[in-house]
């Protein structure tokens, strides 16, 4: 749905339409601007998503915001830097200064996917999610007003192609690409171009500290990797314990007027890219001062703190120490881009979980890193594509396409995704699943390579942990594997394959797996995911791969089915006391983010509760398809699109039908039973 969003009557209509990434471990908000983040509901954060989530579902924000910088000297002379975004405290505005670029009226942001089973698929999509856009720096009003784009004197008069790429890969879901392509619409000729790109990370736990105040962003790390061609950020000092991880800036490369031309300091030493960091709109500092000018802003595009003498010995670990500090990468200098001439450029976003080395979160450790490097290394493999070596060049046996020119944004494929379907039951959960992975060609060796399945579990209780991040939390359960080829365990499929598929009412998929978890804990989470895997190709160096174990995660509440007529017994309440600041609530300070459950009741029923004197609290409404969307305890610690329950239960989030928290004491509750009128009552305890 595109968003137009309606001005005063002087004013007509703005195109801007923003969008979450959803395949990957990154839940990040990307707009048809080319900015990324959503600066914590600034402006246009209408929807609102997450900024930039990582993992996803953790609360671990990564994110302010961040845009485009172009820079250059139009006919030589005048020098012009056009910004998808600049420090501002509260993100993006229609016109506001250093927000300079805009979109036709009508235009938004297309999303397609190169998964056949997505709604949006299509066959030129480029990764699992793909979002496409165009937007221009030529405007000096904001399309179909009459706002001035503030400080917006000199357009370098380019037009921007932007496209976003993430999968849902376990090898790849840490990244997003940025692929811009810039023209050169105008008449003039731009001199000495810079392209490069600005971030403001924030790296902090919203479950723990909500955004907002200053001291919510003054808490940031900085680094920059130079052989990674990367610059980094960490939480330094604002929630210890609770954010493990780094988000990353990475130059991934660049191709000037056309495919042949290559451009990275790698391959280019006439090149280089220069790192720069700031305080956020300091205006003293001499070195780390906002560019609040087009000369500000070249300058430091042609000059970066990491070409300083004193770079290693001061600069670096000044940088260590907690600030609000933005960053920006840029590459140069281009060679002249004279009208019509267009230049092709890439940019990584990357998180990752820091490496336990037995030091502070706070620290920022060679080996800490070694995780966000790896990361970096997918990241820059699937610009590459055909360009194995990444020499900027196509050798013998690389243009596998046959165009005669090198094809980016190419990963190696595992087998398709099995078709999951999950059933919660009292104490249990059934998986099914699809044989569709057996029949997938890996698009490099041609060959149905598929060798096996795996299950995955979660432990119990992780659920009310911190920082949830769902993948690593994620352990092996169970392998099925194809027997006596000396590869993996050779288990065979004995105990999960069927004799004959199994159809569910309404639904003529054929499942042809069955496997079952039981002695599991009524009312707590557990994930479940199950994967398929290749056998790897040794000619070809690759190692097997796997399919996402994020991509089909299911979240199951064992519990009691429904209870028609209480023919099973009265319902009941657990945990019965409740204790306030238990385990079973989790890590969460807001008062809202409690629960108990209400077991055993019919398909069908209203749930009544009563303080002993008989005022009235609150009322739930109950049948078999709830999926928790009520009880704000399972959007912190679920998502609700992908969770399972068992039909019989229902949690309260233990606030009044007004929204007050609840006192301890004891509480009466009845349970009326919609198909056969019945009433049943029952009581239970709150200790706070």
């Amino acid at each position: 749905m595109m968003l137009l969003l309606n001005f005063t009557a002087a004013f007509s209509q703005v195109s801007f339409e923003e969008k979450l990434t959803t395949v990957s471990n990154i839940s990040m908000t990307i707009n048809n601007l080319g900015i990324i983040g959503n600066s914590f509901g600034g402006a246009f954060d209408l929807l609102g998503f997450s900024s930039c989530q990582y993992p996803v579902n953790s609360g671990v924000e990564h994110l302010f915001d961040g845009g485009l910088w172009v820079g250059a000297k139009i006919d030589g002379n005048v020098v012009a830097v056009s910004t998808g975004a600049v420090d501002a405290s509260t993100g993006y505005s229609t016109g506001k200064s250093g927000f300079e670029f805009t979109a036709p009226i009508g235009s938004g942001l297309e999303e397609s996917s190169s998964l056949f089973d997505s709604p949006v698929f299509s066959p030129f999509a480029k990764s699992h999610q793909d979002f496409v856009a165009d937007f221009t720096d030529e405007n000096v009003i904001v399309p179909g007003t009459s706002i001035p784009v503030s400080n917006h004197d000199n357009p370098l008069n380019i037009d921007v192609h932007f496209e976003a790429y993430n999968w849902n890969f376990s090898f790849a879901n840490f990244f997003v690409i940025l692929n811009f392509e810039i023209t050169n619409s105008g008449t003039s000729i731009l001199s000495e171009p810079y392209l490069g790109y600005w971030l403001d990370g924030v790296v902090r736990n919203v479950n723990i500290t909500p955004p907002g105040g200053t001291s919510f962003y003054n808490k940031g790390g900085n680094g920059y990797i130079d052989t990674l061609f990367m610059a980094y950020e960490f939480d330094a000092t604002g929630d210890p314990g609770f954010t493990d991880s780094y988000i990353a800036l990475k130059y991934l490369g660049a191709e000037f007027n056309g495919c042949q031309t290559f451009i990275h300091p790698k391959t280019d030493t006439s090149v280089k890219l220069h790192f720069n960091s700031w305080q956020f709109q300091n205006s003293a500092d001499p070195l780390y001062f906002f560019p609040g000018t087009d000369d500000q802003r070249y300058g430091k595009m042609i000059q970066g703190l990491n070409f300083r003498s004193d770079w290693v010995s001061a600069i670096q670990p000044a940088l260590k120490t907690p600030n609000n500090r933005s960053t920006l990468i840029s590459i140069g200098k281009f060679p002249d881009l004279l009208p019509g001439q267009k230049v092709n450029i890439a940019f990584a976003v990357v998180c990752a979980r820091k490496k336990n080395d037995g030091n502070p979160n706070t620290s920022d450790t060679d080996i800490q890193k070694q995780n966000l490097e790896k990361n970096a290394f997918w990241a820059q493999a699937a610009y590459n594509g055909e360009d194995r070596n990444f020499n900027g060049i196509l050798d013998a046996g690389e243009d596998q396409d046959g165009n005669g020119c090198i094809t980016r944004f190419i990963l190696p494929t595992p087998p398709d995704i099995p078709k999951v379907k999950i059933v919660a039951g009292e104490n249990k959960a059934e998986l099914y699943w699809t044989n569709n992975a057996e029949s997938s060609v890996d698009p490099i060796s041609k060959e149905k390579d598929f060798e096996g399945y795996r299950i995955y579990k979660t432990k119990i209780g992780f659920d009310v942990s911190a920082v949830q991040d769902i993948d690593a939390a994620l352990n092996l359960a169970v392998e099925f594997d194809s027997a006596s080829n000396g590869i993996s365990f050779d288990a065979g499929f004995t105990g999960a394959r069927l004799e004959e598929p199994y159809f569910f009412e309404n639904d003529t998929t054929p499942y042809r797996y069955k496997y079952t978890f039981d002695k599991l804990q009524n009312g707590w989470q557990h994930a479940i995911s199950v994967t398929a895997f290749d056998r790897g190709d040794e000619e070809t160096q690759l190692e097997s791969l796997e399919s996402s174990r994020l991509a089909n995660v299911f979240r199951i509440f064992p519990g009691q089915s429904g209870n028609p007529g209480f023919v099973n017994g009265n319902p009941f309440v657990y945990p019965n006391p409740y204790y306030a600041g238990a385990a079973w609530d989790g890590s969460s300070t807001f008062e809202e983010d409690k629960k108990i459950i209400f077991a055993n009741l019919p398909s069908k029923c209203t749930v009544r509760i009563y303080t002993v004197s008989g005022d009235f609290i609150d009322e739930l409404e109950h049948n078999e398809s709830w999926n928790g969307n009520d009880t704000r305890w399972f959007k912190t610690y679920a998502d609700t699109a992908e969770t399972q329950f068992s039909g019989g239960e229902h949690a309260w989030d233990l606030l009044s039908t007004d929204g007050q928290i609840v006192a301890r004491g004891i509480y009466l509750f009845s349970v009326e039973d919609h198909d056969s009128g019945k009433i049943r009552q029952g009581k239970f305890v709150m200790i706070r």
